[in-house]
């Protein structure tokens, strides 16, 4: 695969099942269930910060469009763009996006960044697009296992990742850490034991949901008795609220 093809994920879904629901309400029994839960209420955070009834998003690299009703709640018209077909917008294989300079007022990339080749491509294409007093919410991994959909090129720090957006002409107004290391590293034992589990005959399906029901609950409290200043730059996920630059 060229570098220009490669500059968007083909999918980028990081959930076990792919179900846009399931993203967007996890079950306890899922094993990304404190991630995913965490993620969706920092959206939302962002979300009713910025949006306003009447304003145009798009959902850069969307996927299954898991949040889309997240935006449509907000009484924003959503748009989602990616590869292939099914998408509102279409991307094309040298990454640019199939919609008009100042189009839209906000911008939403949900875990796609972490399998982008070429950054600069991504982010000029969301400036683009986005109107001067827009803003682009955008989440990624600062931990996690590696995962491509078709690629998976980074994990941040904190510091990198305020770094990265700002090198690429935006400004950085908040960073949220969403589940801190005692919590990821529990999360990440379970995901690694469910693997093969699930695939044992007749018993695999309920022993995995048992596991993942009690590795969530140590998760969940691990997460809790983790100071917030470990957390912050120890996340598993980080979620920004950006503005461009002029």
């Amino acid at each position: 695969m060229t570098a220009v093809a490669a500059t968007l994920p083909k999918a980028r879904v990081t959930s076990e099942t792919g179900d846009p629901v399931r993203r967007l309400n996890p079950r306890i029994v899922d094993t990304d269930w404190l991630v995913l839960r965490g993620l969706r209420r920092a959206l939302a955070a962002r979300l009713a910060e910025v949006a306003r009834p009447g304003m145009s998003l798009i959902d850069f690299g969307c996927g299954s469009q898991p949040y889309a009703s997240l935006v449509e709640d907000a009484g924003c018209t959503y748009r989602g763009a990616d590869f292939g077909p099914g998408a509102d917008l279409a991307i094309g294989a040298d990454g640019k996006l199939g919609a008009a300079d100042n189009s839209a007022d906000l911008v939403l990339s949900v875990q796609v960044l972490e399998h982008v080749r070429d950054l600069a491509t991504y982010f000029a294409e969301a400036k683009r697009v986005l109107r001067p007093e827009g803003a682009l919410i955008l989440s990624t991994h600062g931990s996690w296992l590696y995962h491509p959909h078709p690629e998976d090129h980074r994990r941040w720090t904190r510091e990198g990742l305020v770094g990265d957006i700002e090198a690429h002409g935006f400004e950085v107004v908040s960073c949220e850490a969403v589940v801190g290391p005692l919590a990821w590293t529990t999360l990440l034992r379970l995901t690694c034991f469910a693997f093969p589990l699930r695939k044992a005959p007749l018993v695999g399906k309920p022993l995995t949901a048992l596991l993942a029901l009690v590795m969530n609950a140590r998760a969940f409290v691990e997460d809790k008795v983790t100071p917030a200043w470990v957390t912050r730059d120890n996340a598993c996920v980080y979620v920004t609220l950006c503005r461009p630059r002029p």
